[in-house]
């Protein structure tokens, strides 16, 4: 797989993203496009890529630990009755090209490939928006088409058989820090209280900075959160939670994710007025 220089994404004049398209990752990280580094407008970076503890997470996109049977997530596969195990079972997503590329976004043309088969054609749109002079959203949407021609599903290692881990779909790799950071919801505090929940947003603040994540469509919302903050700083959605999705051959399936990046430690009231306006824009 040949790299190529990241996509350069701008929001109130200033580099606020890049955007890897066709990363030089070995076969078991599942290589796929991803976001990195991602800054706060003062210039903070809240995303990590390839840390230690999970060298297969990926800054911020779009990761699925299994369709299929297929790891599009990287690292080992959950599988029921056997735990964790390394398998060579992992799918690629594969860059087909822009449709659009502009400072402020993109829309981008992506093939979900795994044991020589196309299983969906992905759809993704990016947009950066100025909030206030500390904040910027990034809003994501991603529609899933299975392209296979035959009827597919979505799980996680939870409808596999591990309880609490019902990640894939939309997931945000934050940067460890001494302290783990703070966690909250509209109405819940700490990181047991939120995940596994779904709400309207939630939020993680670090050292300087803050990420609120927000569904942005009914069925977006009604995706429970995936948040980690002690073992490490990651948020995303889950869509296979309490049982596997199902994707029919020729059907779609389409999320939307806005993020409000910001500086400084948001309270719980600034971060749900700057997650209305978000949401709004």
């Amino acid at each position: 797989m040949n790299p190529e220089r990241p996509t350069v994404l701008r929001c109130a004049g200033r580099t606020v993203a890049r955007y890897t398209t066709r990363p030089d990752l070995a076969a078991d990280h599942s290589p796929r496009p991803y976001l990195h580094p991602v800054t706060t407008l003062a210039g903070r970076v809240v995303t990590e890529t390839l840390p230690e503890d999970h060298p297969h997470h990926l800054g911020a996109g779009i990761a699925v630990a299994d369709v299929a049977g297929h790891n599009f997530w990287g690292g080992r596969t959950f599988v029921r009755g056997r735990g964790s195990v390394e398998l060579d079972n992992h799918g690629v997503q594969r860059h087909d090209g822009f449709k659009l590329c502009d400072p402020d976004g993109f829309v981008e043309e992506l093939g979900w490939t795994a044991g020589g088969e196309r299983l969906l054609r992905e759809h993704r749109t990016v947009a950066a928006t100025a909030l206030t002079d500390s904040a910027w959203a990034l809003d994501l949407t991603f529609s899933l088409t299975n392209t296979s021609g035959r009827d597919l599903s979505i799980g996680s290692p939870a409808t596999n058989g591990r309880p609490g881990a019902a990640y894939g779909g939309f997931f945000w790799r934050a940067p460890k820090e001494a302290a783990a950071p703070s966690v909250f919801g509209p109405d819940a505090e700490g990181e047991e209280a939120v995940h596994g929940v779904p709400a309207d947003w939630v939020a993680l603040a670090g050292d300087g900075w803050t990420l609120v994540f927000a569904g942005a469509t009914a069925q977006t919302r009604s995706d429970p959160w995936f948040v980690r903050a002690a073992e490490y700083p990651g948020v995303g959605s889950s869509l296979a939670h309490s049982g596997r999705l199902a994707v029919p051959a020729g059907e779609t399936s389409v999320r939307r994710v806005v993020t409000v990046v910001a500086d400084g430690r948001l309270d719980r009231p600034a971060a749900a007025t700057l997650v209305r306006k978000a949401v709004a824009s």
